[in-house]
């Protein structure tokens, strides 16, 4: 009864913009760990791909490698950068040091999330502030390249988030998105919301056979760290949270009833 209650208000804007800040909010707040930098799925590279000397030990190495895959579709070195949905900061800091835009802003909705990515990331040229993706507290074309790593299925209106990013976006700026949606139909319903936002539709890939990957290359890392950092009451309920194997993300991406894509848009030249 409860889970058919929530499914159903899943539907209103209202409740998904309330239900993913206080999720962000209560993780942030009740698990700070420096340990937990990510909140993706991951991503593991094709054999043709770069992965820039990320380590095989590197803590949760591969959602960043999904920051890595997705900011080296343009060219990153000495621009702007916003990240919608920067959660706890780990892909923020990784690009700000690596690939050396001129300056990082993450943006994301939930207060604690902001204050533990600005406590766990001091790095020059980076910051972290407080906003809605449907109205970005930033002026006009201002910023050069838009990040947004598997947060916009949680907005309550994507297409008032895509009109925010074309407002912000200087003329020949690039979006960077990669998402999911939990059928074939609603990730038909997003490439349109998408294709109709005023900003040319550069490319598309499917990634799911790279999150799959890995989620499963990454399962006892990951079932490690909940252990280590959820209280033991909680840990299956997290477990289904993170995707880790066995779990109905991880199942209905095998299934392919569940889609993850990554995309490239870019707001028309003055």
């Amino acid at each position: 009864m409860i889970t058919s209650s929530i499914r159903l208000l899943k539907g209103y804007p209202w409740f998904k913009r309330l239900n993913a800040k206080i999720t962000y909010e209560i993780l942030s707040k009740y698990i700070n760990s420096s340990e937990w930098h990510f909140m993706n799925y991951g991503y593991q590279p094709k054999e043709c791909e770069n992965t820039c000397g990320i380590g095989t030990q590197t803590l949760q190495r591969f959602p960043m490698q999904m920051y890595h895959y997705l900011a080296t579709k343009v060219p990153i070195e000495g621009q702007e950068l916003l990240e919608i949905g920067s959660g706890r900061g780990g892909g923020a800091k990784y690009i700000t040091q690596s690939l050396k835009p001129s300056s990082y802003t993450g943006m994301d909705i939930a207060g604690n999330a902001v204050r533990l990515a600005n406590k766990l990331h001091v790095v020059p040229n980076l910051r972290f502030i407080q906003g809605s993706a449907e109205s970005i507290p930033l002026p006009d074309n201002s910023i050069d390249v838009v990040l947004n790593v598997e947060s916009c299925h949680g907005y309550g209106s994507v297409p008032q988030f895509l009109s925010e990013t074309k407002r912000v976006l200087k003329p020949g700026g690039h979006l960077l998105l990669v998402d999911f949606r939990n059928s074939q139909e609603n990730m038909k319903i997003f490439i349109e919301q998408l294709k109709e936002s005023g900003l040319e539709y550069v490319e598309q890939e499917n990634i799911s056979q790279n999150v799959i990957q890995a989620i499963e290359a990454e399962d006892h890392v990951k079932t490690e760290m909940i252990k280590k950092l959820v209280p033991t009451r909680w840990q299956k309920l997290f477990s289904e949270f993170a995707g880790t194997v066995g779990s109905p993300f991880h199942k209905t991406l095998l299934a392919g009833t569940r889609q993850y894509y990554r995309f490239v848009l870019r707001k028309a030249a003055a």
